[in-house]
């Protein structure tokens, strides 16, 4: 299921900003993207959001911007003497390898440090619990974003069921007629076999004739397939996280309509299985998008 929230706030001379977003996955991946020096915070937004969510793609994306004029830069000078002597070890292996310039140097993540003067213990707790609260709140919003489109898909998947009931209405009353109509196109054959052939056991073939009919009556199958459809609905009336059962019975759905569509012996009936197939995989699509 897809979704997207924003958060954001101010302490302390800093803004921070949460950006969640939400994508279709069988299980739960959760992935965060930090500032540096939040990277504790990383495991507190990965157990958050696997309390909040059971199903899903996330991405967590935490942006913080000093306020205050209260900052100050220095030189890693470690990490630029380190990225010098490297260079100059390759100006020695490769011919024609340039010199790096002072530009490219200090664009180099963390050559160039932010030192502030106000980062002790006491105000990074507050800072980091500002945050965690921020998290809470992007979450919230994230679910409520995602129980609304829920709502949506819902109302799509009962106007499937509904259509897939009514199919079913339609295979009834032919299925209704099949034996009937098997079972005379049969004791014709058989009439016209037994004319050519007198010899043939006639009792034989009309257990033959029983079986055949018994093997081509799909009444069982539809019944099978509204128990699974009430099955769906019941689910759907219940709510939670349905995800998962609801793409079990869609496998079910598909099984029946299969096994129809090999056992019709009515064009009719062969056409309203073509479109069960149609609209269970409809509904099967639409379930991937349920938690």
């Amino acid at each position: 299921m897809t979704g997207f929230a924003r958060s954001s706030g101010s302490v302390d001379g800093y803004s921070w900003n949460w950006e969640a977003k939400s994508v279709n996955g069988k299980g739960l991946d959760v992935r965060c993207r930090l500032p540096q020096g939040f990277e504790e915070v990383d495991v507190e937004a990965r157990t958050a959001t696997g309390k909040a969510f059971k199903r899903g793609n996330f991405n967590l994306i935490l942006t913080i911007q000093e306020t205050s004029q209260q900052s100050q830069y220095q030189i890693n000078r470690a990490l630029l003497d380190q990225l010098v002597e490297t260079a100059k070890e390759l100006q020695v292996d490769l011919d024609g390898f340039d010199k790096p310039s002072l530009d490219g140097l200090f664009a180099v993540r963390g050559v160039i440090e932010q030192v502030t003067e106000s980062d002790d213990e006491a105000e990074l707790t507050a800072r980091k619990k500002e945050v965690l609260g921020g998290l809470k709140e992007v979450l919230s919003s994230l679910a409520q974003n995602r129980l609304d489109e829920g709502l949506r898909i819902g109302e799509v998947l009962f106007d499937q069921l509904d259509a897939i009931i009514k199919l079913c209405q339609q295979a009834e009353k032919i299925a209704a007629l099949q034996p009937e109509n098997i079972r005379e196109k049969l004791n014709q054959q058989i009439a016209e076999l037994l004319e050519a052939v007198p010899s043939l056991p006639e009792e034989r073939l009309a257990q033959e004739a029983a079986v055949l009919m018994t093997k081509a009556d799909v009444r069982e199958e539809l019944d099978r397939l509204q128990a699974h459809i009430e099955a769906a609905k019941d689910l759907m009336d219940g709510g939670g996280v349905i995800g998962r059962r609801l793409d079990f019975l869609c496998q079910e759905f598909n099984r029946e309509a299969n096994t129809l569509c090999s056992k019709a012996a009515d064009v009719e009936l062969s056409k309203i299985g073509l479109e069960l197939k149609a609209v269970i995989e409809q509904y099967r699509e639409q379930v991937q998008n349920i938690e």
